[in-house]
C-alpha cells in the first residue's frame, strides 16, 4: 500500500490552535492584570497612607537583602552557603550577648542578696 498523504489541514489547525495557546494565554493575562499604581489606587485611603508610610522601610530592607546577596555572591563558595555561614555567626553573636546579659542579672541579683535589702514582695526580681 502507498503511504497515505500528509493532512496539511489537520496541521495547520493543530499550528494554529498551538499559537493560539501559546501567545494569546499569557497575552490575554498581560492584558487583564491590573498594574501596581491599579492596585495601589483601590485600596482605601487608611491602606494607601500605611503603605505609603512602610515604602521607605521596606525599601531600606530590600537594598540591606541586595547588599548581601554581593557580599554573599563575592565568596568563592555558592551563594547559600555563605548566607549559611554568615547566619550562623550572626546567631552565635547574638546568643554570646543573650548570655551576657543573663550573667549581668545574675550578677545584680547576687550583689541585692549580698547587699541584704529584700525585694519587695510580688516584685519582679
Amino acid at each position: 500500500m502507498p503511504p497515505r498523504p500528509t493532512n496539511w489541514r489537520l496541521w495547520g489547525k493543530m499550528a494554529a490552535a498551538g499559537a493560539l495557546c501559546c501567545i494569546g494565554g499569557p497575552a490575554l493575562v498581560y492584558y487583564v492584570s491590573p498594574t501596581e499604581e491599579e492596585l495601589f489606587l483601590k485600596y482605601n485611603p487608611d491602606l494607601q497612607k500605611r503603605s505609603l508610610e512602610n515604602r521607605a522601610g521596606k525599601e531600606q530592607i530590600f537594598d540591606d537583602f541586595v547588599g548581601k546577596l554581593k557580599e554573599y555572591s563575592k565568596s568563592d563558595k555558592p551563594i547559600w552557603e555563605a548566607a549559611a555561614i554568615a547566619e550562623k555567626k550572626s546567631r552565635d553573636g547574638k546568643i554570646a550577648v543573650q548570655v551576657k546579659l543573663s550573667e549581668e542579672i545574675e550578677a545584680r541579683k547576687k550583689e541585692i542578696r549580698n547587699a541584704g535589702i529584700k525585694p519587695m514582695p510580688g516584685g519582679s526580681l
